[in-house]
């Protein structure tokens, strides 16, 4: 019996993001951009001591649509270094879209420069591919542009929701023809499948990325991709990694492997990493695997009954393992005692604690309520209009907090839009 093909799968490394760094003196990229491609070598590491029979990377290379030439660079060079370990399919994602579809996407010229052992899947298709261990069959789907799909469709006279219900109709379609062109592929061959896809599976957990999307997404309904013709379900564009038939022993694992580095504090709980696979056909094991992402963390200390709160805070802070950690502080203060704290100290233990970077500095400072929305709203935000109204309602703090935090992640998708 053959052994099991061993298949890397990872996405969403937006090489780019530059949150909360500074200049890398060694290379003069951002020392958050350097975090991303450390990432990516560790890695190609692990790829290279197991012996990988396939890479599949499913989207979005670059932050942008359209990355600088030193970007690009970075991320070739670690695209070469797989291919020379083994194939490597590249799909398309949202973020490696032109902004202009008569131009290339940000990887297309792997494509043009027939670059061996990389095979760019910019469209729906089946791919029969060679490795050391055996042939596999990969079935790509790119990320779902609205534009190409509506090609298809009649939206004369149809409201927005019809038009989203004929879109998904128009995905499915496609979809389903893949797997039945898996089967044609393979004919009577005993050859293991793979589905790489890039967009939004019904009922998956966001982490943060609503930040970075591009674009209104069509979505996928879960049942569509848990066919048993495919073996592995390998998803990009949603970074918290996740198993959607974790429960499921009637399905493949369709599995998101997540991002490789966090990109705010809306992923601090989140690990990071890529998945392995060893696959057959009708069986796949898999795992996931950590990698050495930069921490982040937020310490909130309550300091409004505190007469001397900068040395609470200091004290607080030594208490924590911070090294290398990209902090955030919420200090919880008075209009009294917020007069008394004092930023110079805090930062200097921060420092001395090994801090890659302080993220912010908050004061929350806690004011008198009052018990109507204030008489002249114009100049206030949504979300303070929303706090009023909660404490003209008269909700709990807590639970005030909780309905504010949700509605910042709504406001804030629908603005990105």
């Amino acid at each position: 019996m053959a052994d099991p093909i061993r298949v890397l799968h990872f996405a969403d490394v937006h090489i780019g993001m530059e949150n909360y760094g500074k200049t890398d003196p060694n290379s003069g990229l951002s020392s958050r951009v350097v975090d991303f491609l450390r990432r990516m070598d560790e890695m190609i590491d692990y790829a290279r001591e197991n012996e990988v029979d396939l890479t599949i990377f499913a989207g979005d290379a670059f932050k942008t649509r359209s990355p600088n030439p030193t970007y690009q660079r970075e991320f070739a060079w670690r695209i070469r270094d797989l291919a020379e370990l083994a194939p490597v399919v590249l799909l398309v994602g949202n973020h490696d879209l032109p902004p202009n579809m008569l131009k290339a996407s940000s990887i297309e010229i792997y494509n043009t420069l027939a670059v061996p052992n990389v095979f760019v899947a910019h469209d729906y298709d089946v791919w029969r591919i060679s490795t050391r261990r055996g042939d596999v069959i990969v079935g790509t789907a790119p990320y779902p542009i609205r534009a190409r799909l509506m090609q298809h469709i009649e939206t004369s006279g149809h409201t927005i929701r019809d038009i989203d219900h004929a879109l998904e109709e128009t995905l499915t379609d496609l979809l389903v023809k893949l797997a039945d062109d898996a089967d044609k592929e393979a004919g009577s061959d005993d050859i293991p499948r793979i589905l790489t896809a890039h967009f939004t599976v019904r009922g998956a957990k966001f982490g943060s990325e609503r930040s970075v999307m591009l674009g209104r997404d069509v979505q996928v309904g879960l049942n569509l991709l848990a066919d048993n013709r495919w073996d592995y379900v390998a998803l990009g564009h949603i970074h918290k990694h996740q198993n959607l038939t974790h429960d499921r022993t009637d399905a493949p694992p369709v599995v998101y492997s997540g991002s490789l580095e966090r990109i705010d504090f809306g992923e601090e709980s989140d690990t990071k990493g890529f998945c392995w696979v060893e696959l057959e056909r009708g069986n796949a094991q898999w795992d996931y695997v950590r990698v050495a992402a930069r921490p982040m963390v937020t310490l909130r200390v309550d300091c409004r009954t505190e007469t001397r709160p900068t040395h609470k805070v200091v004290d607080m802070i030594r208490k924590h393992n911070l090294q290398d950690a990209i902090v955030r502080l919420v200090v919880e203060l008075t209009p009294e005692s917020d007069a008394s704290l004092h930023d110079t100290p805090i930062r200097e233990v921060l420092k001395k604690s090994g801090v890659f970077h302080v993220a912010a500095i908050k004061r929350d400072i806690q004011r008198p309520e009052r018990s109507r929305i204030a008489t002249n709203p114009e100049g206030m935000t949504h979300e303070e209009l929303l706090e009023q109204y909660f404490i003209s309602r008269e909700v709990e703090p807590e639970r005030r907090a909780v309905l504010l935090e949700a509605a910042r992640a709504i406001i804030k998708a629908e603005t990105d839009i």
